[in-house]
């Protein structure tokens, strides 16, 4: 049941409480999700962070009553991650789609969480105007969409998801291999037109063609086991050396891959390194006819470039999932005012085009819904920031209900000499248990669980804390 929001009396003035930067108290035996006990596990390709409780149940820490937090989920995030967000008891709005930027700045006032897919863009400016955000959710694999440095030092922890549609995406592109080495979208085009065009030129099969993989990671390591089960010859180019699977081997040059692979695929971060990372100079180093994929960041293709060397004959077909720019919601809108070539690129023979489809499968969206969303309620009511992107990865195991009198603290703080000593100064006339530390650039996050604490005593902890100039966010979870 939960416990009533503390009032706290600060030289007569009622300090305000706002549910991320305060401290009211809540327990929730039957919490669900706290009660599974936890270890570190990779199931398929979606790891899952779990923790070992040694003694007793787990403990269930909340800053807040539950039905204060409030969650807002954009671009029709899965029902998996709907459900494990509302079973917890807070406030959970859902919408289908995007929103413009204004919307969003008055709608994120009072959210608390925040969970977006990948059109949705959080900027310093949008950011500065969501006071209460403590964590936001990317249901996706990409966080290019976030201003990660201004977040960070705002104290809003990010998370997204880079496992769970790793296989959706390398089905996809082998699916596009096939498809373009028959030519099948232009005769399924032409069919759906009235007109039999059974032809074999320049078809293929793809057995003991060479695949060249830009990007070894999830994604390429994966779709680099399907193609060799296919019969392909697999070569790939990463920035780090990493190990092959397979028969697969490492080409140490980007050029080097280009000269040999039948298929190039893209599988490449959004960095200013790989702005661009296919151009006319690249595109030229190919091979006579062959084939060019890209389902990682709209802006690693120069697709101006991929036109004019498609309308040659040097690429034989092409297929994009991604684009510079792309529609916020689905309808006619991919268009010359969104992309000014995108006439021509409609119009090219032996391309296929898809919407941004990579991780859009049932299985992905569910797996991700639970990856992200359950990152989400551990950070929120336990402060593990395992899996961030923006923040350092710190985890203590779970207090238990044989530890009645203890707390939580998060001090989320500027990265300067001397502030360990001052918080654990403010922490002294408590026994501190175990805690644990770590930086990340400019900013440090540190977590803390105190023994023998009235509830009595942690208002004025709390605003010791928050006396610190190094102070970026004060939480305690009791």
């Amino acid at each position: 049941m939960a416990t009533p929001a503390l009032t706290i009396q600060n030289n007569g003035a009622r300090l305000q409480r706002e549910v991320s930067r305060s401290l009211s108290f809540s327990t929730s035996p039957n919490d669900s999700f706290n009660s599974r006990r936890f270890s570190t596990s990779i199931e398929g390709t979606s790891p899952t962070l779990r923790r070992n409780t040694t003694q007793g149940t787990p403990k269930h820490l909340k800053p807040f009553r539950e039905e204060d937090i409030k969650i807002l989920l954009l671009e029709n995030v899965n029902q998996t991650g709907k459900d494990i967000l509302t079973n917890q008891g807070y406030q959970v709005e859902s919408l289908k789609s995007s929103l413009p930027e204004d919307q969003l700045i008055e709608k994120i006032k009072d959210v608390h969480v925040l969970g977006i897919r990948s059109k949705t863009k959080l900027s310093a400016r949008v950011l500065s105007h969501a006071k209460n955000l403590i964590v936001v959710g990317c249901f996706c694999i990409g966080t290019n969409q976030v201003d990660l440095a201004y977040a960070a030092t705002h104290g809003i922890c990010v998370f997204n998801s880079p496992f769970s549609n790793s296989r959706s995406v390398a089905e996809l592109v082998i699916g596009e291999i096939i498809a373009l080495a028959r030519q099948m979208t232009d005769r399924s085009s032409e069919l759906h037109a009235g007109t039999w065009n059974k032809v074999s030129n320049k078809c293929w099969e793809i057995r003991g063609k060479t695949l060249g993989i830009i990007g070894y990671g999830h994604i390429g390591s994966q779709l680099s086991v399907l193609a060799e089960s296919m019969g392909m010859n697999v070569i790939y180019h990463d920035v780090v050396n990493l190990m092959a699977m397979g028969s697969a081997r490492q080409i140490p040059t980007l050029d080097g891959l280009l000269e040999r692979a039948d298929f190039v695929t893209c599988h490449v971060p959004e960095l200013p390194e790989t702005k661009n990372l296919i151009g006319a100079p690249q595109l030229e180093a190919m091979k006579q006819g062959s084939y060019l994929i890209n389902a990682s960041r709209g802006s690693v293709v120069d697709i101006p470039a991929l036109i004019a060397a498609m309308r040659t004959g040097k690429i034989a077909g092409a297929a994009l999932d991604v684009y510079p720019q792309e529609p916020a919601g689905n309808g006619d809108y991919f268009t010359n005012d969104l992309n000014p070539w995108a006439t021509d690129l409609r119009n090219l023979k032996n391309i296929i085009l898809t919407p941004h489809i990579g991780g859009s499968t049932e299985e992905a969206q569910s797996a991700i819904g639970i990856e992200v969303a359950e990152a989400l309620v551990r950070y929120v009511n336990e402060g593990v920031t395992v899996g961030a992107v923006n923040m350092p990865e710190v985890t203590l195991r779970s207090l238990t209900m044989d530890e009645p009198d203890h707390a939580r603290v998060i001090f989320i703080h500027h990265n300067v000499p001397g502030v360990l000593r001052r918080v654990n100064e403010i922490l002294g006339d408590h026994n501190v248990d175990k805690q644990m530390s770590d930086s990340r650039g400019d900013i440090a996050y540190l977590m803390a669980d105190i023994s023998n604490v009235r509830e009595s005593e942690v208002a004025q902890l709390y605003r010791e804390l928050e006396g610190l100039k190094e102070k970026v966010v004060t939480r305690i979870l009791y």
